[in-house]
């Protein structure tokens, strides 16, 4: 009788098992396959529609302004998604490279914008490559104000 009970409960804790194990591989196949998107600042840098919501709440973008833009965004996606990719250049041509990517593109953005909203553009810049060169320097300094530089 005791060995019947142990066998009972011991194939109901199997089939017990058994039937999570099933209920979690069928979770886990209805779970998308692709890895769930990055967040932060970092990883939004490279999407073009949050650049271009970003741009659009921080200058006051036109809609027509808007159209002219996200291309540029995309444009500029693309040509520095190739050069990460070109196993052929070393780190430093690379962060060149994408340097002036970068270069072209604020180029092209600022020749859509009006005069107030390319001193604000300007400005957003300035703060962006103060970040960038305290974090250079190990010491990052998030949303220190603009220090006075002389205009050329």
């Amino acid at each position: 009788m005791r060995k019947l009970v142990c066998t009972l409960a011991l194939s109901g804790l199997l089939g017990f098992g058994m039937t999570a194990a099933f209920a979690q591989d069928a979770a886990s196949q209805q779970a998308p396959t692709e890895a769930p998107p990055m967040h932060g600042p970092r990883h939004q840098m490279g999407n073009p529609d949050a650049q271009l919501a970003h741009l659009t709440k921080a200058l006051g973008l036109t809609s027509d302004q808007q159209t002219q833009i996200k291309p540029l965004l995309e444009s500029q996606q693309q040509q520095i998604q190739q050069v990460r990719q070109d196993s052929t250049l070393s780190r430093q041509d690379k962060m060149s490279k994408v340097q002036s990517i970068h270069e072209d593109t604020k180029g092209k953005i600022e020749a859509v914008l009006n005069d107030q909203q390319k001193q604000k553009y300007e400005a957003m810049q300035q703060r962006m490559q103060q970040r960038r060169q305290g974090m250079q320097n190990g010491a990052a300094q998030p949303d220190s104000p603009p220090q006075a530089q002389p205009q050329q």
